[in-house]
């Protein structure tokens, strides 16, 4: 779950990170009376679950109270990628003299959270690490004991060697940022920048939070940051049928019963030339209504030109399945092709109901994936 700016940075100062105050603003007037109340120059930020704000036009500084003004009436209600922004975080301004960057994630290969680090801040992580990969420190933290004392110094004296203040102010900030992390459930905890002031104090001047979906039970008080609206629709309607679904940019909407199937669909329509639109794991539950709900969200894709169900009944029963793409057909006509292959538990079953409905289902994966992609690209893939 991604959480906004603003909140991120509420979790950062609960445990000391010392970020700059700030307040949202929905309308301009807000945002003018906010600037007013600082007395400063401020930055207005868009606040929505986008990167890449400031390219957009996202982030703009300030001058004045109707400078600020003029900066939200432009952000509010401006997209970017493809998500409109609905308010803005007002913050003062701050005399910047160097930038870095810290941050922390999960990292699946080594089964732990790994804290990097660059005094190259301000920028894309990435594309430090593509162009200066000296100029990033990457430390995996044991899980069993946390960020230890001497390795909390090891990151602050990479960003600052030649200041023994910053390095060791920075290597506290670095232990406070871990206890966010955890504390939180987080997946990812970033600060970018975290800059040195013309004062010589340390700022998180912008902060960056993605929660663990699985932690949310845990963390009601976190769940109740999620903003729905600043999710892509589809996304928000699959969570809610309890759907394991992520939409993507291809043109082959995929269903399909558990993950590993599913990722081993979406790599066949990549190798046979296709485009997956989605990850679809409706699971092992043989309720129809999940079946309804799935073709319903993948359906409101305008790009999705062919629909694949690849079934594999085990837990899941294959005639249920049918039901539902019968029940979600009557209620709704599909006006582009749909390929089906099941097979399984219940297999015959599943084929009567569908061939009684107008259906053909098909039992080679392989097959059907290529008829998908044929069907989805007109005929021009493999």
């Amino acid at each position: 779950m991604n959480i906004h700016e603003y909140q991120a940075k509420d979790i950062f100062r609960r445990f000391g990170i010392p970020v700059p105050p700030g307040d949202v603003a929905t309308t301009p007037d807000e945002a003018e009376r906010i600037a007013r109340a600082y007395g400063t120059g401020v930055v207005v930020k868009a606040q929505v679950h986008a990167g890449g704000r400031g390219k957009a036009g996202g982030v703009k500084l300030a001058r004045t109270p109707a400078d600020a003004r003029a900066a939200a009436q432009q952000i509010i209600g401006m997209q970017i990628k493809g998500l409109t922004v609905p308010k803005v975080l007002v913050t003062p301004a701050a005399d910047i003299a160097s930038e870095a960057y810290a941050g922390i994630i999960v990292d699946r290969a080594s089964k732990r959270a790994v804290y990097m680090v660059s005094p190259a801040g301000g920028i894309d992580i990435e594309e430090v690490a593509a162009t200066m990969p000296d100029k990033i420190m990457r430390l995996p933290v044991d899980p069993r004991y946390g960020l230890l004392p001497f390795e909390a110094s090891r990151l602050g004296f990479f960003l600052y060697m030649d200041n023994a203040k910053l390095a060791r102010e920075a290597a506290k900030i670095m232990r406070q940022l871990w206890q966010a992390f955890t504390a939180s459930g987080g997946s990812l905890a970033e600060i970018n920048p975290l800059v040195v002031t013309t004062g010589g104090d340390l700022l998180a001047l912008d902060a960056k939070m993605v929660i663990d979906d699985n932690e949310l039970d845990r963390h009601p008080d976190i769940a109740a940051l999620r903003d729905e609206t600043a999710e892509d629709p589809s996304e928000v309607a699959a969570r809610r049928a309890n759907l394991t679904f992520i939409k993507l940019d291809g043109n082959v909407g995929c269903v399909v019963n558990g993950a590993g199937l599913a990722m081993a669909t979406m790599d066949l329509v990549k190798y046979y030339g296709g485009e997956p639109a989605n990850f679809l794991d409706i699971g092992g539950s043989s309720n129809p209504e999940k079946v309804v709900n799935a073709l319903r969200i993948i359906t409101r894709d305008p790009n999705v030109k062919a629909i694949l169900f690849n079934i594999f009944g085990g837990i899941t029963r294959t005639d249920d399945v049918a039901n539902g793409i019968v029940a979600a057909t009557r209620d709704t006509p599909l006006t582009i092709p749909m390929v089906i292959r099941l097979t399984g538990t219940n297999e015959e079953i599943a084929v009567q109901i569908l061939q009684q409905h107008g259906f053909s289902a098909m039992t080679d994966m392989d097959d059907a994936v290529q008829k998908a992609v044929r069907l989805a690209t007109g005929g021009k893939a493999a």
